[in-house]
């Protein structure tokens, strides 16, 4: 009996020490994970895909083509615009160069006749003047070869203006008009043609392609994402903690943590972002007496150097 009871209290004790130290509370374990910053890369125009030059995992270049549109209407309205142009020139060049030489010339003889109607009406005026001073010629007729002079010098003036004007061309008004349709056909011209580069689209900086989104010859609109581009040199980590975990990771603190992924490699973060993550996180309290919700925060660390062979993804672990 007595060594039946030691051998219970003996196993009582082993199973007392072992639970002891198998239901302990461990080390807190806090898991993030390797963030990169991504961009879209899309285009201004509708189009259709007429060629992929890349494919996810390539590594591009700032100014590298990834990929190019066909837009036929986009073209159709460059050649519109072209011709609008062209109109646009012919008729500035022709403010500029005022009238054709055949109606300079028909001005010039017309105020040359003009001219000469003058010379003819005055020798008549003068003789009707002296009979009339005579006594020979009544006062009518002097006054009617009078009007008949006037009329003839009016006629001459106004020949010599129409000559003037077909000389000097259009008028500064209308030269001024005239350049600025040219102008504003050039603007519709370079409008377009903005457009028409968007059918080429461009890598902005350099980076790894993420996701390509529509295959070869598929229609996209105007604004829809083609592809991401993930900037590896901007890569960052993040992670979820528990407000009463927030102790050691102020901003601005460094710590350490392991990347399993990179066979537990010990690395060094500091912390530059920190936010709460509104109540829909919060952790709540096991017992209502004393206790009090726990809120989430998110924290935002920087490697404090270049880690190798991490990739966006990989977890990253606090050992607290």
């Amino acid at each position: 009996m007595l060594l039946a009871f030691l051998t219970l209290l003996g196993v009582i004790a082993l199973v007392a020490l072992v639970g002891f130290f198998m239901l302990r509370k461990g080390p807190e374990m806090i898991q993030g994970q390797a963030e990169v910053t991504e961009y879209r890369v899309s285009s201004k125009v509708p189009g259709r895909i007429r060629e992929l030059r890349v494919r996810e995992g390539d590594r591009v270049n700032a100014g590298d083509t990834l990929a190019i549109l066909e837009a036929p209407d986009v073209q159709a309205k460059l050649e519109q615009a072209l011709a609008a142009e062209a109109a646009a020139q012919a008729q500035n060049q022709k403010a500029i160069k005022g009238a054709r030489q055949e109606q300079i010339k028909a001005a010039y003889e017309m105020w040359q006749q003009a001219k000469a109607g003058v010379e003819v009406a005055q020798k008549s005026y003068t003789r009707i003047r002296n009979l009339h001073e005579q006594g020979v010629m009544p006062a009518q007729k002097l006054d009617e070869i009078t009007a008949q002079r006037d009329a003839a010098v009016a006629t001459e003036k106004a020949a010599k203006a129409q000559y003037d004007m077909a000389v000097n061309g259009a008028e500064r008004e209308d030269k001024m008009a005239a350049a600025a349709t040219v102008e504003r056909a050039r603007g519709a011209v370079a409008e377009v043609e903005s457009y028409l580069k968007e059918t080429y689209l461009i890598a902005q900086t350099a980076g790894e392609v993420s996701e390509i989104f529509p295959s070869l010859g598929e229609l996209v609109g105007t604004g829809a994402p083609i592809m991401n581009i993930a900037i590896l040199d901007d890569m960052w980590t993040t992670f979820n903690v528990r407000e009463d975990l927030l102790g050691d990771l102020p901003l601005g603190a460094e710590f350490e943590a392991f990347v399993p992924a990179l066979d537990h490699r010990t690395v060094r973060l500091k912390v530059y972002y920190l936010k709460d993550l509104g109540t829909y996180a919060a952790w709540k309290a096991t017992k209502t007496t004393g206790q009090f919700d726990l809120k989430t925060f998110e924290v935002r660390a920087l490697p404090v150097e270049k880690i190798e062979g991490l990739r966006p993804g990989m977890s990253v672990i606090i050992r607290k």
